[in-house]
């Protein structure tokens, strides 16, 4: 428990060091501003607007989990650029407990900062528990974001090439709303979409249940594989 505290504390002295990772922690404030002042502002002057603010407030929930994501995969590919992922690689714990317990700080940020933005969004009065539900699913996003891009990235270069390849994975489900089935179907092979899709019912208010399961089901799946590839290649 010592050893983590201090990893965390380390984590959280290179984000704040580093200023192109502490610029990513304003982030979510930004992303507040736009769902709550500037699109309530663009809905009230552009009539047409108001049918595509699920669509927005949908991204930008996928949006906000993306910044912890993106910080520890920097931070995981610099420990292994300097080979201290090395030196955590002998510590007396499970490598894969390991792993995992550094993510949950930010897992749980995440989780509370998706929850408070569909919260207290002006839009729609969303129910508490099942927000919260979904704000978990999305949270499951941080670690397997950052281990993903940890397990494919050699250096800090490959590292932003993948970056953009994951952002467009999370995303790009979005475009299922907008095209008529079976196409739309096509987009059930990336996690997100079952997320996007619960999201959208649960703003509906319609059932929600299945695509929240399936969405658990698949990122728990994609989190194991990418814990056991990563204790494999970032320790040794």
């Amino acid at each position: 428990m010592k050893q983590l505290i201090k990893v965390s504390a380390s984590d959280f002295k290179l984000i704040f060091r580093d200023p192109s990772l502490r610029v990513f922690l304003f982030l979510p404030a930004l992303i507040y501003l736009l769902v709550n002042l500037f699109l309530p502002w663009l809905v009230d002057r552009y009539e047409g607007v108001v049918e595509y603010v699920p669509y927005v407030l949908i991204v930008a929930t996928i949006e906000n989990t993306q910044m912890f994501g993106f910080i520890y995969s920097m931070v995981l590919i610099d420990e292994k650029e300097s080979e201290v992922s090395k030196v955590y690689g002998v510590l007396p714990v499970s490598k894969p407990a390991f792993a995992l317990s550094r993510l949950l700080i930010p897992c749980l940020l995440t989780i509370l900062l998706t929850w408070l933005l569909l919260i207290i969004q002006p839009f729609y009065t969303l129910p508490l528990m099942p927000a919260l539900l979904f704000s978990v699913l999305a949270g499951l996003i941080v670690p397997v974001y950052a281990l993903g891009i940890s397990i494919f990235s050699k250096n800090k270069m490959e590292g932003m090439v993948w970056i953009k390849v994951f952002n467009i994975a999370v995303v790009i489900p979005v475009i299922a709303f907008f095209l008529p089935q079976p196409l739309n179907l096509l987009f059930t092979v990336f996690p997100t979409h079952w997320a996007f899709q619960g999201l959208s019912h649960l703003i509906e208010e319609s059932t929600y249940a299945w695509q929240m399961l399936i969405g658990f089901a698949y990122f728990i799946i994609l989190l194991m594989l990418s814990v056991r590839r990563f204790t494999k290649v970032h320790y040794s």
